[in-house]
């Protein structure tokens, strides 16, 4: 019964992030994690560079 539990709980855990992951595609967020990208100017340009600190969000 507890093995069942543990189960339960990481899927719901993998399913919420997945879903979370189609809803921000669905917006048309292109770096998912990054809390800027929705105003980023690289997206405006077809590409995000989120993970490199090269690009300035402040």
């Amino acid at each position: 019964m507890e093995n069942f539990i543990i189960v339960a709980v990481i899927l719901l855990i993998v399913g919420g992030a997945v879903a979370y992951i189609i809803k921000e595609k669905k917006k048309g967020a292109v770096c998912v994690g990054c809390p800027h990208a929705g105003e980023c100017a690289k997206k405006r340009q077809g590409g995000c560079n989120c993970g490199n600190n090269t690009d300035s969000h402040e």
